[in-house]
């Protein structure tokens, strides 16, 4: 077992001192449960001090779109942000009553994820680009998604369903982790999905040609609705063979018998003992109705067989090996261009089987939006996110546009229905102006989920304070009421004089940055430690223990899946951006036109603006991460078209080029740095100075 550091015993003292309930996280630590079996791997942490130490960060209402249409009641949710400290939000929703199905169960549904395979296997596109090659390999690997499903089941609904989708390189240590924390008896199929009929070639071992999903359950009974598929036509020309004379429907005659002893039925006016070892499968009650309806036939040598109608029939049940159903092929209607997406016919059954209408669909690796696609087609409610913008704004053209996409259930028509309202968040990257512009109250509340702070007002010595970190008391600096006012040395002074010994060890003040007029992250007053919080700087370490990690947007189209554990929170700041408009003879000539000109963007200037207490120097451009086009922009939605990435831009000496036809009225063009920062800039095709009048 782990030492405790001083720092642990004197929290645990004071809390047992104070008489309060010790923390889940510290029983862990005192006391240890052995399990009969385990997968061991370097890095794994206990799985209370995951629940117990993940970090919780507040969702930042960035837009709603189609607002004030049907479905007040509930608005599906698409967040920007690390999946771990989401799933922990997520899960406090729960707990507080606030993610539900539509039917009032508490809890998700049913969950889907497609996450990293974490092979290290490149995989190609349609003009053999790299598709995407992750990096997170082996125990780290192992450990990432682990934490995550870990909180997955605690997010599932008493019958809720996770499907978890891999490939063969990871498949059984994933298996093995999902048995311990789900448990074996929730464990239901290991479903084998058979993607191509076309594989690679392979010269030296088969071919390779499946994923494998795992279905778990947070119970032993989930909900399970059976899907069927069509018949084959040989198999209805020798099973159901006969045709009715007076209605013409197709039949077929089937055993009415099981392994298995026992006693004999009346078949009318005889009495049939079942053949050796077998058991009629009807009651006598079953067979007497039978025989009124003419359900049950006799062979010549008169056996009686149960008659069933072709008409009848929903198909076949689905079984556990699915050849029905193929990846997207490149250049397909349905293909958007994101990396690994996944067909919305495989999330179409996977839906249907695990959840009904209204219920909460969950997909923490969201990717392309297939999940959120399917589910606003069948009537489910959803969440997804992911920690990519290029897959936040994939979605969201996705959504938006849904109506022209194919109806899953007429293939060869449009869905024709517009999404019905969700909400773009942001958790962990955060528009400090927002905040700043929130009412008192809402500000209050983001301040105290920012900082894991536990909302409970208390009084110490005639001064109010909002709250608790651990058993410390927490206050947070109205700036709005006193706008002129500074936390300086003599504040913390006056506040001592008050609180003193009757404050315990620490307290906590949480201020805007420009709010603090000293430097230091503590003041020390007596044995009373006064701890700074500045907003919107990051958590300092001294107090948590753990180095923060920024969310990484991708530079290349290989770097797309790529997925880091983003620790803590930052906040938006946009980057310094100089670049030159122009025109430019097309490189890529049209018979028909002559004249088509080239629109480029020459950046020349990209440098993020990064706030840190350990100084990062990046050279000019090296933060870049992609540039996003809008060709069309309607002054309200970015509506995703083109997307350049750094490595790409950096071989063509950092130039964007697309045709000139491209741009209707207007444009917009986001860039984007490897932190999630944005610029945004609207252009129109005046604004692209042409190349021989400079």
């Amino acid at each position: 077992m782990e030492k405790l550091t001083d720092y642990e015993i004197a929290n645990i003292v004071d809390i047992l001192n104070e008489g309060k309930v010790l923390p889940e996280s510290f029983k862990s630590r005192l006391f240890s449960a052995k399990k009969e079996y385990e997968l061991v791997y370097a890095g794994k942490e206990r799985e209370e001090d995951i629940l117990a130490d993940t970090y919780a960060i507040p969702l930042q209402k960035v837009k709603t779109f189609r607002n004030g249409v049907e479905g007040a009641d509930w608005k599906n949710m698409l967040i920007f942000g690390d999946n771990l400290q989401v799933l922990k939000t997520l899960l406090k929703m729960k707990q507080e009553g606030k993610l539900k199905n539509a039917d009032g169960t508490p809890g998700v549904r049913l969950v889907y994820i497609d996450p990293p395979f974490a092979t290290k296997q490149e995989f190609r596109g349609s003009q053999d680009q790299k598709a995407y090659q992750d990096k997170i390999a082996g125990a780290l690997f192992l450990e990432f998604l682990r934490k995550r499903l870990i909180f997955l089941r605690e997010l599932l609904s008493e019958d809720g369903s996770i499907y978890i989708h891999l490939d063969q390189k990871r498949g059984h240590y994933v298996k093995v982790l999902s048995d311990e924390i789900f448990g074996e008896p929730k464990f239901q199929n290991e479903i084998i999905w058979k993607k191509t009929t076309a594989p690679k070639k392979q010269a030296s071992t088969f071919a390779y040609i499946h994923d494998t999903i795992f279905l778990y359950s947070k119970n032993t009974n989930p909900l399970y609705i059976p899907k069927y598929v069509p018949f084959r036509e040989d198999y209805i020309t020798t099973t159901y063979k006969y045709i009715e004379e007076k209605t013409g429907r197709k039949y077929g005659s089937f055993d009415l018998t099981q392994q298995g002893e026992g006693t004999p039925r009346c078949f009318g006016d005889k009495v049939l003992n079942p053949p050796p070892g077998k058991h009629w499968i009807w009651s006598q009650e079953k067979i007497d109705e039978a025989l009124k309806e003419g359900l049950i036939i006799f062979t010549g040598k008169g056996t009686p067989r149960v008659k069933k109608y072709l008409d009848e029939r929903e198909g076949e049940p689905v079984k556990d090996i699915w050849v029905d159903i193929l990846a997207i092929q490149a250049g397909s209607k349905e293909d958007n261009g994101y990396p690994t997406q996944k067909p919305e016919t495989l999330i179409e059954r996977i839906i249907k089987a695990s959840s009904n209408q209204g219920d909460l669909v969950l997909d923490c690796f969201a990717g392309s939006g297939t999940t959120l696609a399917a589910a606003e087609k069948f009537d489910r409610r959803w969440i997804g996110v992911d920690c990519g913008k290029l897959a936040v704004y994939t979605m969201q053209k996705r959504l938006l546009n849904i109506a022209d996409s194919k109806d899953l259930q007429d293939t060869k028509k449009k869905y024709g229905k517009q999404c019905r309202p969700f909400t773009l968040y942001n958790a962990g990257l955060y528009d400090y102006k927002m905040v700043k512009e929130l009412p008192w109250e809402q500000y209050r509340d983001f301040a105290l989920k920012l900082f894991q702070c536990r909302d409970e007002l208390h009084t110490i010595s005639g001064i109010e304070l909002d709250g608790y970190m651990g058993s410390d008391s927490v206050m947070i600096f109205n700036y709005q009421k006193h706008k002129n006012a500074l936390i300086t040395r003599e504040f913390i002074d006056d506040l001592h004089k008050y609180l003193a010994d009757r404050i315990g060890r620490r307290l906590y003040l949480i201020a805007p940055a420009a709010s603090v007029g000293f430097l230091e992250d503590y003041i020390q007053r007596d044995r009373v430690t006064y701890y700074i919080f500045r907003v919107p700087y990051s958590i300092i370490d001294e107090i948590h223990k753990k180095g923060f990690t920024n969310i990484k947007q991708p530079i290349s189209e290989s770097d797309v899946n790529d997925t880091v554990d983003a620790v803590g929170f930052d906040f938006i700041h946009p980057p310094a951006v100089n670049c030159r408009y122009y025109l430019d003879k097309t490189r890529d000539k049209n018979l028909f036109d002559a004249k088509s000109k080239d629109c480029v963007i020459k950046v020349e200037r990209f440098e993020s603006k990064i706030i840190s207490r350990k100084p990062l120097e990046f050279a000019n451009l090296e933060t870049l991460s992609m540039i996003m086009l809008d060709y069309d922009f309607d002054g309200e939605v970015f509506d995703l078209d083109e997307v350049f990435y750094a490595e790409e831009l950096k071989k063509n000496d950092y130039e964007a080029r697309f045709a000139g036809n491209k741009v209707k009225e207007r444009m917009m063009i986001i860039y984007i740095d490897i932190f999630g920062n944005e610029k945004r800039e609207t252009k129109t095709i005046a604004d692209f100075i042409d190349d021989k009048e400079e």
